[in-house]
């Protein structure tokens, strides 16, 4: 790294050095980094406002406080609250850690968009209101500890509630994925020793203990290739598999609006519905979206899906007193 122009810059280095190194830097490591003396760092880290500490002769940068100052542009404020709204439709209980960066995002707003302020204020209120949202101190601890546990490469040691048994695993932390389906999320890593890739409900998480141990996060773990052909969040070890739906025209022109998969096909029949085809690495996860569509959508592939809908649709009109005809039929 070359020697920093001035102070400012020299003081926002320190700290993206810190950050980068979780297990902290002496400062004459720091000296030498930046291309100063000693001296000089010692002088800089007195006008340090991030919060820094030192321990056993090492710098380290306290990652639960407050970190860095972002300066946003007006479209990526919006686009920030936006995908906080997301993440508040993803989960069902309070997350005092969103309200609070909404809060200062909205105040930072105040001046230049007092309208969007004011809806960016209500989206946090939202998310910590106790009447619209569960609150869950141990879910909150177990989040903490993961971001924690993430952000500086070491392990946990976990108690998984699965199927009412209780099972433990040391457990390296790779990534947090919020889930629509279930109002859910999902920590994705690896357990030692054998490092074996796993996926965990965290709210299934009992306990959890942050450990010393770190890790490295292994190459063929990166989200945009292990989610590559998921629906969701379900990944698989085999090749995807080929669906191909067939919608009705009334739903037709809603199907098109959207692009479901990185992998979809759609073809326009003559009559005006819709042949829908993509590789999916495990197409039970898209039951739930295929149900909503009613009988505006038939299963052509693959045939154990298909066959699971049809038993579902018999099970339905047997329950609802039906004799399974399609209505309008006498």
């Amino acid at each position: 790294m070359t020697a920093a122009n001035n102070k400012a810059e020299r003081l926002a280095q320190i700290e993206a050095l810190l950050l980068a190194n979780p297990h902290g830097l002496t400062q004459a490591e720091l000296a030498r980094r930046l291309g100063v003396n000693r001296s000089t760092i010692h002088r800089n880290l007195q006008s340090m406002t991030a919060p820094v500490y030192e321990e056993g002769g090492r710098l380290f940068i306290d990652r639960e406080a407050s970190l860095v100052n972002v300066r946003f542009s007006l479209h990526e404020a919006v686009s920030v609250h936006l995908a906080a709204r997301l993440l508040a439709n993803c989960s069902d209980r309070q997350n005092p850690h969103a309200a609070s960066a909404l809060r200062k995002l909205g105040l930072s707003l105040r001046t230049l968009a007092p309208t969007i302020a004011k809806f960016v204020q209500a989206s946090a209120n939202e998310m910590d209101n106790p009447s619209g949202r569960r609150s869950d101190p141990r879910y909150l601890q177990v989040m903490e500890k993961l971001t924690l546990a993430w952000a500086e490469r070491r392990r946990v040691h976990i108690w998984y509630e699965n199927h009412e048994q209780i099972k433990q695993y040391d457990f390296a932390p790779y990534y947090l994925e919020p889930y629509a389906t279930g109002q859910t999320t999902y920590v994705i890593g690896t357990i030692a020793p054998q490092n074996l890739r796993r996926t965990f409900k965290v709210e299934r998480i009992q306990r959890i203990e942050l450990l010393r141990q770190e890790y490295q996060i292994l190459e063929d773990l990166d989200p945009e290739t292990l989610f590559m052909d998921a629906w969701g969040i379900w990944t698989s070890d085999r090749q995807p598999v080929k669906v191909v739906l067939k919608f009705g025209p009334r739903v037709a022109s809603r199907v098109r609006e959207t692009r479901w998969h990185r992998s979809e096909q759609v073809t326009v029949l003559p009559d005006g519905s819709l042949l829908w085809s993509a590789w999916v690495a495990e197409p039970r996860e898209m039951m739930n979206w295929i149900r909503g569509w009613g009988a505006q959508v038939e299963v052509l592939e693959p045939e154990e899906v298909r066959s699971e809908m049809a038993q579902e649709a018999r099970d339905m009109a047997h329950l609802y007193g039906g004799d399974g005809r399609p209505s309008g039929e006498g």
